[in-house]
């Protein structure tokens, strides 16, 4: 039934699919970096991480990325997904592990590679060395702390999930909300628009109004769509970190019906972001080109997680 409704949402999605023609040749080269980097991949890990195609997603949210730099992109993606996966998969970090690694992460991102924590180490930290290194070195000091701030937010939203999880105290829909808007990791995203795009947008312009929330508005998007492909998963091992979940405890509704009512609130608010996606004022002509390649890229956050959620093994509802 899942799989039916998320083909059901790719089919109304108004926004084009796109994809970089440096996807393919970036997620070869990306399977053979994890090994040269000592990532402990058996054979199993390593053929999963193959077929989930990280490369691909961020070929799907930056297709007009160069080579290079899809290569510091799929990285950075895949270093989120490994960290997801051990916040939240069997043997998951405890908060305090994750909270370590918060710090660890965080000292690289702003104080630069020499800065070392024991509580982040090994090839985890090696990869986000890695793939921290393009971006540090081209970006403005303004752009790598807006950068930082987002992976505190979302390590911190990691961070208060595991302590709910641990805990047995499932969110209410609109905590769940909020708080998916941090695990979801699409405010990480939001700033590497302007890395691949080569337009960093100044502070006031990003953090303006009508660009929150679009931002907002794309975040619950993508992460309904997840959590929509993730529901069967999530039922066993999230302690009902899960929109349709959430909706189920409060509504008093079979999860069958609230997998209904998430995909009409979906609707709703992919109608909403496309009408104010629509009426964005202008910023003037030094600004409006870059502010265009960034709601293009919010766009592309939301129709890539779609695309790339239904072409994934890392989903049973791919193929």
């Amino acid at each position: 039934m899942t799989a039916a409704v998320l083909r059901e949402l790719r089919s109304e999605c108004p926004i084009p699919s796109r994809l970089s023609p440096h996807a393919d040749a970036v997620q070869v080269w990306l399977v053979g970096q994890l090994d040269r980097l000592g990532l402990p991949l058996d054979p199993v890990m390593r053929e999963r991480l193959a077929r989930a195609g990280f490369a691909r997603y961020a070929g799907r949210l930056y297709p007009d990325a160069s080579e290079p730099d899809l290569r510091s992109l799929a990285a950075l993606f895949t270093w989120f997904f490994l960290v997801d996966d051990a916040c939240e998969g069997p043997g998951r970090l405890a908060p305090a592990q994750i909270r370590a690694l918060r710090d660890g992460a965080l000292a690289l991102l702003r104080e630069g590679p020499r800065a070392r924590h024991p509580g982040f180490s090994g090839p985890l930290r090696r990869l986000l060395v890695q793939a921290w290194r393009e971006p540090r070195r081209r970006m403005p000091a303004r752009w790598r702390l807006r950068f930082a701030d987002a992976v505190a937010d979302h390590l911190d939203g990691a961070w208060r999930e595991a302590v709910a999880t641990v805990a047995g105290r499932p969110p209410g829909v609109a905590e769940y909300v909020q708080l998916r808007r941090a695990t979801s990791a699409a405010y990480v995203s939001y700033p590497l628009i302007e890395f691949a795009a080569g337009r960093p947008l100044p502070d006031a312009v990003y953090h303006h109004p009508a660009l929150r929330r679009l931002a907002d508005l794309a975040n619950d998007l993508l992460s309904w769509y997840n959590d929509l492909a993730s529901l069967e998963r999530d039922r066993a091992t999230a302690g009902g970190h899960n929109l349709v979940l959430a909706v189920a405890a409060e509504r008093g509704v079979p999860v069958p019906a609230a997998v209904d009512l998430v995909a009409a609130r979906w609707r709703a608010e992919m109608t909403r972001f496309m009408a104010l996606r629509a009426a964005v004022p202008s910023f003037g002509p030094a600004l409006d080109e870059s502010v265009t390649a960034h709601l293009d890229g919010l766009a592309n956050a939301v129709r890539g997680t779609v695309d790339w959620t239904l072409e994934s093994a890392r989903y049973p509802v791919a193929g």
